[in-house]
């Protein structure tokens, strides 16, 4: 599993985006130009290039399999490769799946709530003592774009209710993950057990 030392949070210029991702990673695959300024900048330079520069980090952390999918799966398949490769990339997102969803679910408990995230984020401080720098803005910002990137992940229903949502994989996903590190299942919310188990 991928454990950076400290958090990057790229993933506040570009939620999960899945349509981008798919449209750099198709044109990595076919070694084919790529106008980054008016295909996922929409015509601003500085934006293409950002997003470009956040897209590439999320496809780098994808093995062939993985890309495979993002480029010829079905939608669902395809969105939950780009959370994937959200969650390898920014351990915030990461831990935040993993530590708070994750662990509500598997106590059949689905209502996610500001104050858990403000705990996590207090918590974080603790250990990532940069992040006593941010202004007020730029934690507003981390925390709408969690919360945008959970919803078009899937993850949870909307920014205002917040209810978990339970997540299917299917066993070929399931399998190409496993193969990756059984470790990321759980952020598709798999028991301990299950992972144990998973051949």
């Amino acid at each position: 599993m991928l454990l950076e030392e400290k958090y990057d949070f790229g993933f506040t210029a570009l939620s999960l985006r899945v349509k981008e991702l798919v449209k750099v990673a198709v044109s990595r695959q076919s070694e084919t130009d790529f106008d980054e300024i008016q295909e996922i900048g929409q015509g601003k330079t500085s934006s293409g290039k950002r997003f470009l520069i956040e897209i590439n980090k999320r496809l780098d952390s994808l093995n062939d399999q993985q890309i495979d999918i993002l480029v010829n799966g079905d939608f669902y398949e395809q969105k939950q490769i780009a959370f994937l490769a959200m969650c390898k990339v920014y351990g915030f997102v990461r831990d935040f799946v993993i530590e708070v969803c994750r662990e509500k679910v598997l106590l059949f408990d689905y209502a996610l709530t500001e104050g858990e995230y403000l705990s996590f984020f207090r918590n974080k401080i603790e250990i990532h003592p940069k992040m006593q720098n941010f202004t007020e803005t730029t934690n507003e910002k981390i925390r709408q774009v969690l919360f945008r990137t959970l919803v078009e992940a899937g993850i949870i229903d909307n920014t205002k209710n917040k209810e978990i949502q339970p997540q299917l994989l299917d066993s070929k996903l399931m399998r190409v993950i496993a193969n990756d590190d059984k470790k990321w299942l759980k952020l598709f919310f798999v028991s301990d057990t299950d992972i144990e188990n998973f051949n």
